[in-house]
């Protein structure tokens, strides 16, 4: 998704909440247990509504995010061309468990941790 349609969801669901807490908040105060229960499921249904915000504009994303950098971490190889989370360019040279040795412009090779590979460049 892009930010555009993020930011008019986010607008469509706080809208949605705005309008739920004024309803909630228009009706009388009754006697009894039915005004205590309608504000009770008016709370709920507003706590609902902002855990789904949360999870549709925060949790969900991130977790595809990961998912995107662990099958790149997964499909790394020897001559792949990678951008560290550092900024620094560079040709895979040789794959462990956990590090990757990459070959700089220079000619130099640094050792950096496998996770911190942020991207693999097209040829």
């Amino acid at each position: 998704m892009n930010r555009n349609k993020i930011l008019s969801l986010a607008l469509v669901i706080g809208l949605l909440i705005t309008t739920l807490v004024f309803i909630g908040g228009c009706n009388p105060a009754e006697e009894g247990a039915e005004g205590d229960s309608t504000s009770t499921i008016y709370m709920i249904v507003f706590l609902v509504l902002i855990f789904a915000m949360f999870y549709f504009l925060m949790i969900r994303p991130q977790r595809k995010r990961q998912k995107e950098h662990q099958q790149l971490m997964e499909e790394l190889k020897r001559g792949d061309r990678v951008v560290t989370a550092g900024g620094i360019f560079g040709v895979i040279e040789s794959i462990s468990e956990d590090n990757v040795v990459i070959k700089v412009e220079s000619g130099a090779t640094m050792r950096v941790a496998k996770g911190s590979v942020a991207l693999k460049q097209e040829r």
